[in-house]
């Protein structure tokens, strides 16, 4: 009886034994970083089993053994979901980090790149051309001003909100989590970067800011310049001057879908309230997506005595403080400029 219990103690031992050894081997081969030739790709479709996506896993050397990869995920994870989308695996990588990913979801994402200047029907264009969200639900999206009425009460839709940047958005992201993004964005870095620079006193609405720097975005190329911009456009509305802004005469052509390049003079005798050629103040809205440079300058203007400023048709601008000087300018840096430059000499039309 006595040698039974020993030969039963043995067994039992060596049992145990090769039982840990396993574990080991488990949680050493579950913890081994892989080293496949090249990054890998995939796409987990909606109601994909678990055993698919491990099996492709470690088809393609991503994993090692998908029985191991899947018992850990039903036992350890509690039997976790695998999320849907699109996955990067880039060498090495472990298995644990592996099944660490699908289950949090970190899927892939692509950078897409919102330039200043945009208009919101320019910014749903760009994002539609790149691959993110559909046209018509993009530009539903961007037409709710709910999103901004705490910031700014009047708005009508998201135009001078949808901040420009570089984004990251994962392959199938939603129309609205792109709005949201957007806006979150232009939030974080107006609280950030532009309310700081407003003087004390000058609280203005920030619809006001906002559609002061969307003028500054689409007149000013250089930085140095910004500020400059708007002062001049700053000084002309303390004086109840017209801000004479062809921006905003070509926005609102834009919305009546004419715009086809070119301003005529009958443009700017035009009765558009986006003609400031006629329309005293700032136009009805913003005009565009201003960047941070922009939002700063309008939220603190250049202390300057310029009240006009021409193109010199490199980037750069020519400010005046009278208008004998302006129309100098404009003698200068248009009439002259262009006469030189076209064969019969004429000057350019209006």
């Amino acid at each position: 009886m006595r040698r039974v219990a020993l030969v039963l103690a043995a067994g039992l031992a060596a049992l145990l034994a090769g039982a840990a050894g396993l574990a080991l081997w488990a949680r050493q081969d579950l913890a081994r970083p892989r080293a496949y030739p090249a990054p890998v790709e995939i796409v987990v479709e909606r109601g994909e089993t678990a055993r698919a996506v491990l099996e492709r896993l470690a088809a393609r050397g991503v994993i090692g053994s998908p029985r191991l990869a899947r018992l850990y995920l039903g036992r350890v994870l509690g039997g976790a979901p695998i999320h849907a989308g699109e996955y990067r695996f880039e060498p090495p990588t472990s298995t644990l980090q592996v099944l660490d990913r699908l289950v949090r979801g970190a899927v892939a994402t692509h950078a897409v790149t919102v330039v200043e200047g945009l208009t919101l029907d320019e910014t749903v264009a760009a994002l539609a051309a790149a691959g993110f969200g559909d046209r018509a639900r993009l530009r539903a999206e961007f037409a709710h001003p709910a999103r901004v009425a705490d910031l700014d009460p009047a708005a009508t839709d998201l135009e001078g909100y949808l901040f420009p940047d570089t984004y990251r958005f994962p392959r199938g992201i939603s129309e609205d989590a792109i709005a949201d993004a957007l806006v979150a964005n232009f939030r974080a870095r107006y609280e950030r970067e532009v309310r700081p620079l407003v003087a004390r006193g000058d609280e203005r609405p920030v619809r006001e800011l906002v559609i002061l720097a969307s003028l500054v975005e689409k007149e000013a190329r250089l930085e140095s310049e910004r500020p400059l911009v708007a002062g001049v456009y700053a000084n002309r509305l303390r004086r109840g001057i017209g801000l004479y802004a062809d921006p905003t005469l070509i926005y609102g052509l834009k919305l009546e879908g004419r715009w086809d390049g070119d301003l005529r003079r009958r443009d700017l005798a035009s009765d558009s309230p986006w003609n400031t050629y006629r329309t005293l103040g700032l136009p009805p809205g913003p005009i565009c997506s201003p960047g941070s440079a922009s939002l700063a300058a309008a939220a603190r203007p250049a202390d300057v005595p310029y009240l006009y400023f021409v193109s010199r048709n490199d980037g750069s601008h020519v400010f005046a403080e009278t208008l004998a000087e302006h129309n100098r300018n404009v003698d200068l840096w248009q009439r002259r400029y262009f006469r030189a430059r076209r064969p019969d000499g004429a000057p350019p039309s209006r």
